[in-house]
């Protein structure tokens, strides 16, 4: 008896599958994201928010222009609602404590990994296979190409979210990271174009309004004396 042959799929089954992408539409993300807290970049971005298990590029025109406020509200989210540990490695400045625990983030689920040079890429990668890390911030201002590939494949392999703050300058450059945002300040404003993203890149410009903590343009800056300070941790020393 000759063998029954499967019946062939149709289009629309085939456009169902989850590992099936348009090249019109945004990619279907393995994991919903987690919210930013601004519903007009959520419905850009694939999944819904920041992706889980992926690298994020965030290039700021200068500076201190609100970039980390952007993230504060998954922030807040990760370290109050799921508990998980937030994670900052080789922040340019102190990290202001009042300003983040203004906005909801669990000071007590914070540690700052103070590595200089070639150990703040290390210090990511550690993280992101640490249990309970929520969230890795790097300030990778000079990274090589090469270890941004490492941490895309590390974060890959985990469910954490993995924010890397590069010059705008880098804009240009070729990355591996799946998501990267262009910002300029204007005013109370952020203006993000998404370089790139999971579906295509997004042309219009993307004005979202942020929320400033009171007397300060964001939340690096010196740190008061009577601030809580956050855990830390760094790369033990190689005899």
């Amino acid at each position: 008896m000759a063998a029954t042959l499967p019946s062939p799929l149709r289009l629309s089954q085939v456009l169902d599958r989850p590992d099936v992408w348009r090249g019109d539409t945004l990619a279907r993300a393995p994991l919903p994201g987690v919210p930013t807290g601004f519903a007009e970049l959520d419905h850009e971005l694939p999944g819904g928010g920041w992706p889980r298990g992926g690298l994020v590029e965030i290039l700021p025109s200068q500076r201190g222009i609100g970039e980390l406020s952007l993230l504060l509200p998954a922030l807040a989210r990760l370290s109050r609602d799921e508990l998980a540990w937030l994670v900052c490695v080789a922040p340019p400045h102190p990290l202001h404590a009042p300003a983040l625990h203004e906005h909801g983030v669990a000071l007590s689920r914070l540690l700052v990994a103070s590595a200089p040079g070639r150990d703040a890429a290390w210090s990511c990668e550690r993280a992101l296979v640490a249990d309970g890390v929520g969230a890795v911030l790097a300030w990778l201002p000079d990274v090589q190409t090469t270890a941004l590939r490492r941490l895309q494949l590390a974060a890959e392999s985990s469910r954490t979210l993995l924010f890397v703050f590069r010059p705008a300058t880098c804009a240009g450059e070729s990355s591996p990271a799946p998501l990267r945002l262009l910002l300029e300040g204007e005013g109370e404003q952020l203006i993000v174009r998404l370089l790139k993203r999971r579906g295509g890149a997004q042309s219009a410009l993307l004005p979202i309004a942020i929320q400033r903590p009171a007397r300060l343009s964001h939340a690096l800056a010196c740190s008061l004396p009577a601030a809580p300070a956050a855990r830390s941790f760094s790369r033990p020393a190689v005899a």
